[in-house]
């Protein structure tokens, strides 16, 4: 049966044979019997991670049950198809909550190990894949491998953050962090340039567990880098009261291309950052806005028209500085090819167990751009040469055309995870980066 697949840039729209296993005995027949298929969660990978032209497309959410939780430790095990959506239902009740979380909550378990996805308390707790106590792993030679931080094999390693290609994940337990509440009190402050962006962020590690900045990506002169700074620690009032998906707004139609341009972009930050300064201050903040913000319009990539979207992802190391985003922003101002939402923060030092796990310790600065075809690829050559020049690395979640010497140079484990890809997943960013 085939099915429509697109990333969330929707730069590409094919349809694809797609299979809908809903046990995991379903999963163990086709990944002996397809051939070359590559796994798929909830299709929130940006880029082509989540796409194999004319390939089988495993669909894993129909494999979304819990098989255990301890509500006494936080120890949680899952099939790879749950969101984190319906886990958090399950569990901040109990007082729980993720170890680490990515800005959406509409993502697989599954999917959130293969890219090793990372959250705004990166500098405290690091990736999610350094809370993962065990995975099953099926590959495509017929094998199950039980799979722990212990793993001597590597297969762990290059498993998460691995981005689906060491065979299909089963299911993920994972240890929950105990929380007060399922609000958070938070603080919002402002800075005018990148300077005072690192002078806060200096000042909250240790002391705020959430931290996370909006940058005006077409500010220019002295108001380059000007932003708005959050910083949040758990409540602790006992009030655990889990989000509700059913008032979602969802986005009706793609916007059309004429609302995408140069004044529409600077518009948009300006009003955000002038409403933004009204909220400077202390307040509280349920979980879901506060991690999830985007969250709250369904098919929000339907903003940036039918041509689908980019979005650039870069960490650049600590010992470079605020140079390298200077430049950036500098490069992105002057192109006129505006951001609709740029966020910049800290990566810590806590190390990833991923072989191509993303963060570092650095800065990573996420851009959005319209797709504008020739245009949009020549910015994005300009900006690898800042990356490049420092060693820095791009988010493969969030690329839809990294060079392959970029990823290369970013990932140097790259040949090591090799020995453990197994050769029948098949993805459009494997074929670009490895065939």
């Amino acid at each position: 049966m085939g099915s429509k697949i697109e990333p969330w840039g929707r730069l590409t729209q094919r349809d694809e044979p797609t299979l809908h296993p809903r046990f995991q005995s379903d999963v163990l027949r086709a990944v002996n019997d397809e051939g070359p298929l590559l796994p798929r969660g909830l299709g929130r990978s940006y880029g082509d991670v989540g796409t194999a032209a004319g390939q089988p497309h495993l669909q894993m959410t129909d494999l979304d049950r819990v098989i255990s939780f301890d509500r006494e430790t936080g120890r949680f095990r899952a099939e790879a198809g749950m969101s984190l959506s319906d886990m958090l239902k399950v569990v901040v009740p109990h007082g729980f909550f993720l170890p680490t979380t990515p800005g959406s909550r509409f993502v697989t378990l599954g999917g959130a190990v293969a890219n090793d996805v990372h959250g705004k308390n990166h500098h405290g707790a690091g990736t999610l894949g350094c809370h993962v106590t065990a995975l099953e792993l099926a590959r495509t030679d017929g094998t199950r491998h039980l799979l722990t931080p212990q793993d001597e094999s590597g297969l762990f390693a290059a498993t998460i953050g691995g981005l689906g290609l060491t065979g299909v994940i089963l299911w993920v337990e994972l240890q929950l962090v105990k929380v007060g509440s399922s609000w958070l009190d938070t603080e919002t402050l402002s800075f005018d340039n990148l300077n005072e962006f690192m002078d806060l962020a200096e000042s909250s590690d240790g002391l705020f567990e959430h931290t996370v900045s909006w940058i005006d990506c077409l500010a220019s002169g002295k108001n380059l880098g000007r932003g708005i700074f959050s910083r949040a620690n758990w409540s602790d009032d006992g009030q655990y009261k889990p989000h509700d998906d059913s008032s979602l707004l969802r986005m009706p139609i793609d916007l059309p291309g004429f609302a995408l341009n140069g004044l529409s972009v600077r518009m948009f930050n300006t009003a955000y950052h002038a409403g933004q300064m009204r909220k400077l201050g202390q307040g509280r903040e349920h979980y879901a806005p506060f991690f999830y913000p985007l969250d709250a319009i369904g098919q929000w990539n339907r903003m940036y028209g039918s041509k689908g979207f980019f979005q650039y992802q870069s960490v650049t190391p600590m010992a470079a500085g605020v140079e390298p985003v200077r430049e950036m922003l500098d490069l992105t101002s002057s192109s006129g090819q505006g951001s609709f939402l740029a966020v910049l923060k800290t990566f810590g030092n806590v190390s990833s167990p991923g072989l191509l796990s993303f963060p570092f310790e650095g800065l990573t600065l996420a851009l959005d751009f319209p797709n504008k075809g020739e245009q949009t690829l020549k910015l994005f050559d300009r900006l690898d040469s800042i990356v490049t020049a420092v060693g820095g690395r791009i988010y493969p979640a969030k690329d839809a055309r990294m060079p392959r010497a970029l990823f290369t140079q970013g990932y140097p484990d790259k040949e090591k995870f090799l020995t453990h890809r197994d050769p029948g997943i098949a993805s459009d960013f494997a074929e670009r980066m490895f065939e």
